[in-house]
């Protein structure tokens, strides 16, 4: 017997324990008294629900939904933060406190797990869900069944078309002369590329949350059809503005926030900073952690008495309190949450033309070309010089934050499934071509 489990290996008798378990449960949610009027979206999301980055995007997504009027039933991988009342959750990848561990499995066949374990309970949902919205790597299964339930399918987009994103970064690297470490996010990796252009197929539609990713889809070929908008946000009760008026006098503080690696464009803003005379008397500071290869390059600029690299920070809203501008010079984006937390916090935003839209050149920030370092050091000049123009630009974007709250996020991502759900069911009453032609 020891020979056999051997044989096996721990993991593989953990994935069946925990599938054994997850298909003895009984999805009882969305049957019982519910509104006619309302939506019932099954969420899939393969992370772990409320931990960092995207995790956290998904797990706001979701708080937005629920405020917006959603009948969500939620498949996380695991739960790493509660959910509103009313929120049906059944984590694949956990049963009570007992989890597997990611690092167990390795994320890609944890994300395969999740998958297949999100498939076999649709297929026992029936009619109880009228829309299936799925994240990246955990989703083929998911889709496949859902198209074969006649079920309206989305897939979240969190970032740019990952062909794209995948070309960009590498010629920037290429340009800097900056490799990425093995199994980094951005490093080419054919076998996710495969997974996702097939995502892209199977699912009825893209989430895209800027301009800059429906381009990023179009450019490669993708109709305008099937990339529909929706929009993050910010939490207005962690980023809000200080109170106490604002110095007129002193130098400029800028600030950048987010993981230090190429695709965000740290170079750019370092060499933007030491051109332009802002840096004489004010303070870059650089809240994230750096690709040690991507540190040892920029080392010459980053040693300068002007910037400051403060690492990783849990203290990133009194920082955006505390600063002027806040600089994201990314070469390739899908929305620059940063960008909205920012804006929340009275903190401007100058960005490259790859971040959301809603830094509008002159309105609510200050919008570059990406890779255009004469132009961000101009702007960052022209704050330095006109204080009165910056302190138009922090009202502006005050004004326009209180529309780019995640509830608000959730209000109109419920409206998009519900346009999905009309263009499906229109798609169906169509008659086909042969059945027009012999009416």
């Amino acid at each position: 017997m020891q020979d056999r489990l051997g044989a096996v290996g721990l993991n593989e008798i953990t994935i069946c324990v925990f599938r054994f378990y997850a298909e003895r449960r009984v999805v009882r949610a969305m049957t019982v008294n519910r509104n006619c009027d309302s939506v019932r979206v099954l969420y899939s999301f393969p992370h772990k629900l409320g931990a960092d980055r995207i995790c956290y995007t998904a797990w706001q997504q979701v708080n937005g939904l629920a405020s917006a009027g959603a009948e969500l039933l939620v498949f996380p991988g695991a739960l790493s933060r509660p959910v509103p009342l009313g929120v049906t959750v059944h984590p694949t990848l956990a049963r009570g406190r007992v989890r597997i561990p990611y690092k167990l499995l390795g994320s890609r066949r944890a994300f395969t797990l999740h998958d297949s374990i999100v498939a076999r309970r649709l297929k026992k949902l029936g009619g109880c869900v009228d829309i299936v919205h799925t994240w990246p790597l955990g989703a083929l299964r998911t889709l496949r069944t859902a198209r074969e339930l006649g079920i309206p399918t989305v897939l979240e987009r969190p970032n740019a078309n990952t062909r794209f994103a995948y070309e960009a970064v590498q010629r920037e690297c290429e340009r800097l002369g900056v490799s990425l470490p093995p199994g980094h996010e951005h490093a080419y990796n054919p076998d996710v590329l495969r997974v996702e252009e097939e995502e892209y197929r199977l699912a009825d539609a893209l989430l895209c949350p800027s301009d800059f990713v429906v381009k990023t889809f179009r450019d490669k070929g993708f109709e305008q059809g099937k990339l529909v908008r929706h929009i993050y946000g910010f939490d207005e009760r962690v980023y809000y503005p200080d109170q106490r008026p604002r110095q007129a006098s002193g130098g400029l503080a800028m600030l950048f926030v987010g993981v230090c690696a190429v695709r965000k464009g740290v170079h750019f803003a370092l060499e933007a900073w030491l051109r332009s005379p802002a840096h004489e008397t004010g303070t870059f500071q650089i809240a994230g952690e750096f690709l040690p290869a991507y540190a040892e390059k920029l080392r010459p600029m980053l040693s300068h008495p002007s910037v400051k690299v403060l690492g990783h920070r849990n203290d990133v809203p009194e920082l955006m309190r505390q600063s002027d501008i806040l600089v994201l010079p990314s070469i390739e984006e899908g929305f620059g949450l940063v960008i909205a937390d920012a804006m929340g916090s009275g903190c401007v935003p100058l960005g490259s033309d790859a971040c959301t839209e809603i830094c509008r050149h002159m309105e609510t920030g200050l919008v570059h070309a990406v890779g255009d370092v004469a132009a961000l050091a101009q702007q960052m000049t022209m704050l330095h010089e006109d204080r009165p123009l910056l302190e138009r630009l922090r009202a502006a974007s005050l004004r326009k934050a209180h529309d780019l709250t995640w509830t608000a996020a959730g209000a109109r991502l419920l409206q998009v499934y519900r346009d999905v759900i009309a263009a499906q069911h229109a798609r169906r009453q169509a008659p086909s071509a042969g059945e027009a032609l012999r009416h």
